[in-house]
Parts: C-alpha cells; structure tokens; sequence
C-alpha cells in the first residue's frame, strides 16, 4: 500500500516523540493501533463483501446465458418425459401384485 521503510518510520518516531513528547507516546501509540487494526477490518469485510457480490454477479451471468440455450430445455423436458414413461409400466406391474396373495413357498416347514 504504502512504501515506508525503516528509515522512514524511524524518522515519523523521532518527530512523533518530540512532538508528543514521551509520557503521552505509548498511549497515542496504542490508540492508532486500535484505529488502524479497525481500519482493517473494516476494509477486509467491504472486500469480502464485493467479491462476494462480483460471484454472485458472474453466477447470474452463468445462468443467464445456460437459459439462452434452447437445448437444455428440450433435454430436461426429454429427461421428464422418459421418466414419466417408464414410471407407468412399473407402476402397474406393481399394482396385480400388491393385490395377490402371496404364494407359499414348498420349502416353507412352517405347514
């Protein structure tokens, strides 16, 4: 972000220490502190926020375009016609023999 080096930070400690003067220092250095770490995190969390809000902008790109696209479509309405189809013949298969009794088995010894 910014391109302080070590002398330079040695020089703004110097100046900061004349200025302020050494009894106050610690406790200015310590309230900056605490801005500058809540000044982090505030700034994390609007990036987080915007990347999140850029995922979902491109997700909705990504659907947007798969929508334009007529195949699908005829996919997922071949898919549901194939799937009703072969659900009927089981479906009646199962019906005769739900309603049979069930045979007995030679093998059973119970009589």
């Amino acid at each position: 972000m910014f391109d302080i080096g070590f002398w330079e930070l040695t020089i703004i400690g110097v100046v900061a220490l004349l200025v302020i003067g050494p009894e106050r220092l610690p406790r200015v250095a310590r309230t900056a502190g605490l801005w500058l770490g809540r000044a982090r995190r505030f700034v994390s969390t609007v990036k987080a926020d915007i990347d999140r809000e850029i995922a979902a902008d491109e997700l909705k790109q990504t659907l947007a375009k798969q929508a334009e696209v007529p195949e699908l479509y005829d996919i997922v309405e071949d898919t549901k016609q194939t799937i009703q189809k072969t659900q009927q013949p089981v479906a009646e298969q199962r019906q005769p023999a739900d309603n049979e009794a069930p045979a007995k088995n030679p093998n059973d010894a119970g009589g």
